[in-house]
């Protein structure tokens, strides 16, 4: 046997052992099964309760209901003016005031949503885009993905608009091709036209040949489809495929011009579409003036096949065009540039919605707001209308004038919601959220009152009230009590403390870290001095720079703001007044907090050196 024979007679072996008797699938051994260890019911348990919700998304901040309770005024104002973009016009921009919990966001989302859909009712191109910009807060990110998002928008719309192209083809090719049957068609004795013949409507009956003059081929025995032209055939454009030869298929009435042909005019060979739409161009009813009736490309722009393929090649060209920005590492003008050409590849009204806009005035300036703002006299097909949104009253007092003036056409205020509007509000989202019966008549009232207190947070009276249920589904409760509502209080506030003590800033983790290793060591009534000196022995360990103590007060008022620090001014007699700093918050949360920030977990155990103490 030679090298090769016993090669292969060795793989067929492997390969039979490999595969199975049924399927020729790899097998595997049972007793790898049996090995697993079985399941410990971790969640058996707590599946056999019954659920309480119903539908929980519906008490997130993401969701956008179908209506808005107490924002009727605001939402018609909004649609009062964002109803410009349904007429091809450029509505002007607006600004969205209001707390956080107001209802802004769902709001403007709402009535996006809807401009949206009432654009396809009435096909108006008209596209909404939202950025929320807290997450993308720089001139590069928001630009890079408006341009990424409209080249997508974009090559959806060629895609569309080739395949209609494509169906527009075929359908020239069945009709040619039955147009060619019915030329080598033979003749019947009797009535020279069949009553079911589909082209019939499309030849020209006996009167109309007695009218033009055309003699008929019934007594020469030629066929209908053969006979000549009539005598102004020749100069009539519609007619411009009959030229008077004795080839059937060029004198076929119905018959497209072909490229080849001799007498087609220079008008035809030259004529390029202009727009892949449709709806029709040429003679004053909408028809092409080369194209008989009844033909595919009779009531569009093109006449010939030809026109419709250098149309499909544009297209794929254009799409072959596009170039995604990635996230970094471009020139923000080309960036810009990109996001401009996508914008205006077609015509349709733009909206662009900037949450948080705040944020990215704060982080990158006003440069994306100017650009935006005015990009609309460089526009040659679109129209751009922004809309922004943001918790600070004022923070166009930072705006450039230009920007101010362009930007804020129209202010529309969100005011705070009050007991009796939140609890509508819970009550409107309960009866989707919960199973009937899951609520006692004690909860949404005690939601409600929480979050008044607070300046009217709808967010906030929304997450205690799932929260609420979250803690009592996991108690195997049957129904949410008033204490639930209580605990998910308590868990929130902390979950806020956690949120804002990880997001301060590195000056401020130190002097809040100062006070936390001041308390952890017994010192009680902690004043600004002490803290200062902590603090400084921090920087070191860091290698921070050290702020003066003014600054480091200031900083501790700016904690006592927040809710984290209690400090209250004392008076010392003849020593001054200074203030006794307390903290105010969990102090093991809250220092595990500070030490998952990478610079301050390398600090050492700094124990505090307190300097002597003035009691009164």
């Amino acid at each position: 046997m030679s090298d090769d024979d016993s090669e292969r007679t060795r793989a067929e072996e492997v390969e039979q052992v490999d595969t199975d008797e049924t399927g020729g699938f790899s097998s595997f051994d049972s007793s790898e099964l049996a090995d697993e260890e079985p399941s410990q019911g971790l969640f058996d348990d707590l599946l056999s309760g019954e659920p309480i919700f119903e539908n929980k998304e519906v008490l997130r901040p993401s969701y956008t209901p179908h209506e808005l309770p107490h924002r009727s005024d605001q939402i018609n104002k909004m649609a009062t003016i964002l109803v410009a973009a349904l007429r091809g016009e450029t509505p002007s921009n607006i600004l969205i005031y209001g707390k956080t919990g107001t209802g802004k966001t769902a709001s403007a989302k709402f009535v996006s949503k809807e401009l949206e859909s009432t654009s396809q009712k009435y096909s108006v191109p008209c596209d909404v885009e939202y950025i929320n910009c807290e997450v993308t807060d720089t001139q590069y990110r928001v630009l890079a993905q408006l341009a990424n998002k409209f080249i997508e928008k974009n090559e959806a719309r060629i895609d569309d608009r080739i395949d209609e192209l494509e169906s527009l083809l075929e359908a020239v090719d069945e009709y040619e091709a039955a147009d060619a049957d019915a030329a080598v068609r033979p003749e019947t004795e009797g009535d020279l036209f069949d009553e079911d013949d589909p082209f019939e409507s499309a030849l020209p009956n006996e009167d109309e040949s007695v009218s033009t003059g055309t003699e008929t081929s019934s007594q020469s025995g030629d066929s209908p489809l053969e006979t000549e032209g009539s005598s102004n055939g020749v100069d009539d454009p519609s007619n411009g495929a009959i030229d008077g030869s004795t080839s059937a298929g060029q004198n076929n009435p119905n018959r497209l011009p072909a490229d080849g042909d001799e007498h087609r005019s220079d008008a035809d060979s030259d004529r390029e579409p202009s727009d892949i739409d449709l709806s029709g161009a040429g003679s004053s009813d909408g028809r092409s003036d080369d194209v008989p009736p009844n033909h595919p490309l009779d009531s569009t722009p093109f006449d010939s096949r030809a026109g419709i393929e250098d149309e499909i090649e544009s297209l794929e060209e254009d799409k072959a065009s596009f170039e995604e920005v990635p996230m970094t590492g471009w020139p923000t003008d080309r960036v810009y540039s990109v996001f401009f050409d996508a914008v205006d590849y077609d015509e349709r009204v733009v909206v662009i919605m900037l949450d948080e806009i705040d944020k990215l005035v704060e982080k990158s300036g006003d440069d994306t707001l100017y650009n935006l703002s005015r990009m609309n006299s460089e526009l040659e097909n679109s129209r751009v209308s922004i809309i922004g949104i943001s918790n600070d009253l004022k923070f166009t007092d930072f705006l450039d004038p230009r920007v101010k003036s362009s930007l804020g056409e129209e202010e529309i205020v969100f005011p705070p919601y009050d007991a009796n509007q939140l609890r509508d509000i819970l009550e409107h989202r309960s009866e989707v959220a919960f199973k009937g019966g899951a609520l006692s008549e004690d909860v949404i009232p005690l939601c409600a009152a929480f979050a008044a207190q607070e300046h009217g947070d709808a967010r906030r009276a929304l997450d205690l009230l799932r929260t609420a249920g979250e803690l009592a589904e996991r108690s195997q409760a049957e129904t949410i009590v008033e204490e639930h509502v209580r605990e998910a209080q308590d868990k929130i506030e902390l979950d806020r403390v956690v949120e804002v003590v990880r997001t301060l800033p590195t000056q401020s983790k130190l002097v809040l870290f100062a006070i936390i290793l001041l308390e952890k060591n017994g010192v009680h009534s902690i004043n600004t001095g002490e803290v200062f000196n902590i603090y400084k022995r921090l920087c070191e360990e860091i290698d921070a720079d050290v702020l003066t103590q003014r600054r480091v007060t200031d900083l501790i008022s700016e904690l006592d703001m927040l809710g984290i620090v209690n400090a209250v001014v004392v008076s010392k007699g003849r020593y001054g007044r200074t203030k006794e700093i307390s903290l105010s918050v969990p102090l093991e949360e809250t220092e595990a907090v500070l030490l998952s920030d990478s610079r301050l977990s390398d600090i050492d155990d700094v124990q505090p050196f307190v300097q002597a103490r003035f009691e009164n």
